[in-house]
């Protein structure tokens, strides 16, 4: 049976109340010759608080209903399980990938949004890595990439590996009077006197934690160039063979691949992002 298995719609799973054993024998001959609809592919079987997922095939996919001629069990009760969780949208696999994520049942059946039901089998979600840096928290790729997610129901399921630099950290290690950042984010102040890049303050004795872009920047604003401790995501990277997602200020439009790396914008909207997770699986495939 293939990994990952869940319906591609709503509409080709049936939910049916039983009282007889979830096993395959009773519930074949309980099925075989009832008519279904023409669009059920699946029936999850419910007795009580125990479930079983089963695939039939009908006599016609033609008529609004047809006899069903063959029932097979995908998913017994004793490895499935019945979650109910109003907030998980059973049409967007990575929803259900993230719910199935905790479970140890190998079938994971969801009563989700609008009180539909899906299931997820054997889940395998594609891993895909995002690199990116803190504050703001949380970071800004990172959580544009979860709300592309949470919403793209025409993509596989995806789940996330994250690896991030805090550049509190890095800003930590200086001793230096002044630490100079590239901008203010939200809580990104060190411990000493700290300036910003962006509001281009008077000259003083500081280490800068930026990026080649900071690095042009503070060129143009003072001629010289400082101490710096790179803190760009990209350069912390290597093509190790792992799908990633990663931004770089250096890159002001579309897509940039490095092996099995992919690029976005600094300032990505979220249909860059949304096409770098595109790209990001396509080289998973590759």
């Amino acid at each position: 049976m293939a990994l990952n298995l869940s319906p591609d719609r709503e509409r080709e799973v049936s939910v049916l109340d039983v009282d007889v054993p979830l096993a395959v024998e009773a519930l074949d001959g309980l099925l075989r010759g009832r008519q279904a609809y023409r669009r059920t592919r699946y029936i999850v079987a419910r007795r009580g608080d125990r479930v079983a997922v089963l695939e039939i095939r009908k006599r016609s996919e033609v008529p609004l209903f047809s006899e069903i001629t063959a029932v097979r069990m995908l998913a017994g009760p004793d490895e499935s399980v019945l979650v109910t969780d109003p907030a998980v949208d059973i049409a967007v696999p990575s929803q259900l990938a993230a719910l199935a994520e905790g479970s140890a049942a190998r079938c994971v059946v969801v009563e989700g949004r609008y009180s539909y039901v899906g299931f997820v089998i054997d889940p395998a979600p594609t891993r895909i890595r995002v690199v990116d840096v803190v504050p703001p928290d949380p970071p800004k790729l990172l959580d544009q990439a979860r709300r592309v997610l949470d919403t793209a129901d025409d993509l596989p399921s995806v789940a996330l590996d994250v690896e991030l630099l805090d550049l509190r950290t890095l800003a930590a290690g200086v001793t230096a009077p002044t630490v100079l950042f590239p901008c203010r984010a939200s809580g990104l102040v060190a411990d000493g006197d700290s300036a910003y890049l962006d509001q281009r303050p008077e000259r003083a004795d500081w280490v800068m934690i930026g990026c080649a872009r900071s690095r042009e920047i503070h060129r143009w604003f003072y001629g010289d160039e400082p101490p710096v401790i790179d803190s760009c995501p990209r350069r912390r990277i290597h093509d190790d063979g792992v799908p990633t997602l990663v931004r770089c200020c250096l890159l002001e439009t579309g897509l940039e691949h490095q092996g099995r790396v992919v690029v976005v914008p600094w300032g990505a909207s979220l249909t860059e992002v949304r096409a770098g997770l595109t790209a990001a699986l396509g080289q998973a495939g590759s």
